[in-house]
């Protein structure tokens, strides 16, 4: 599984080595360092993904090769796990300092060096997937918005009210974060919207608006091909966030709580922030305007608990509009 893995040991005992090498050689692709300087030129050669180092070493000690080693700037996510003889507290508060990740003491032990490498590659890995799936998120939410006229701050705006809505209305902060990713790839369905309809600078016809609304299920047919639970999130806030309180908004004419509490979530803040943006079609509302609106569709077009929990905290939602400004993203 590892084998495309590059372990680098720096380590001026032969012993310890060789040991290395006979623990990880069937697993790993190994680069050995006899010294410190020696260590950081074959870091610099290599680029290994995790680094076995020693600390007591003549010349540059494990200290000084940590620290160099995390000073360039490309591994500043690359494990380095200490060998050490010394137990104190100073010592291994020194070697945190200087950018150390763990320790193994000393005399090595080639099961317990194993499984910590094994650990630390497979929490890189889970980063590496968890970024992947951010950049994904972020590229389907612009996908979703690319031949529109909405601006580009728009989905990241939207998406931070909803994260606060989610917030006040007393949701985990695992929830907060799923709808905070979620929430921008609500119109990710548009992608297959002409753009003769995407574009028009008025008010769309009923053939065109017809068209326009299919953009909810053309969205829940992309996302849900995923069973990543965000990507499922997103598949429901995509397909449900035009449906009303009051069952009269599609695709699906759900009404109430049987309206996925996220699209609920998502309904609000998207019409909030559509209401409080200028368009080439319409002048931006006043946020007074779109708060009295919210109040006024409250229980006919919104989630009526949400909706008085949105405009209860006007003020937040309004320092939230003001951070992510049109401008601010030129």
């Amino acid at each position: 599984m590892f084998k495309h893995k590059k372990i680098l040991v720096i380590d001026d005992e032969p012993q310890n080595l060789a040991l290395a090498n006979q623990a990880l050689r069937d697993t790993y692709t190994l680069v050995f360092a006899k010294s410190g300087k020696e260590g950081i030129e074959s870091f610099l050669t290599h680029k290994p993904d995790l680094v076995v180092l020693d600390i007591s070493m003549p010349g540059m000690d494990g200290f000084e090769v940590c620290k160099k080693i995390k000073s360039f700037e490309f591994a500043q996510e690359t494990p380095v796990i200490f060998l050490t003889s010394n137990d104190s507290v100073e010592h291994e508060e020194h070697a945190l300092i200087v950018g150390g990740d763990d320790f193994i003491r000393k005399p090595l032990q080639s099961r317990i060096l194993r499984l910590r490498i094994k650990n630390y590659l497979s929490l890189i890995s889970i980063k590496r997937l968890e970024q992947s799936q951010k950049d994904a998120i972020g590229m389907l939410s612009e996908a979703g918005h690319y031949n529109d006229t909405d601006t580009g701050m728009h989905i990241w705006r939207m998406a931070a009210f909803a994260a606060t809505l989610a917030e006040l209305s007393g949701m985990l902060p695992h929830e907060v974060e799923l709808v905070r990713l979620a929430a921008p790839m609500h119109d990710t369905g548009k992608i297959g919207i002409p753009d003769h309809i995407l574009k028009k600078p008025g008010k769309l016809d009923l053939d065109e608006w017809e068209i326009m609304k299919n953009h909810s299920e053309i969205g829940y047919q992309i996302l849900s091909k995923s069973q990543s639970e965000v990507f499922r999130a997103a598949a429901d806030i995509a397909k449900h966030h035009h449906e009303k309180w009051d069952g009269s908004g599609y695709p699906d004419q759900l009404s109430g709580e049987n309206i996925p509490l996220f699209a609920r979530i998502v309904a609000i803040a998207d019409v909030f922030d559509a209401l409080t943006s200028e368009r080439p079609y319409k002048k931006a509302w006043s946020t007074k305007e779109a708060f009295d609106y919210i109040k006024n569709q409250s229980g006919s077009h919104f989630d009526p608990v949400l909706a008085e929990t949105f405009c209860f905290h006007q003020e937040m939602i309004i320092n939230v509009k003001n951070q992510y400004r049109d401008d601010a993203a030129s």
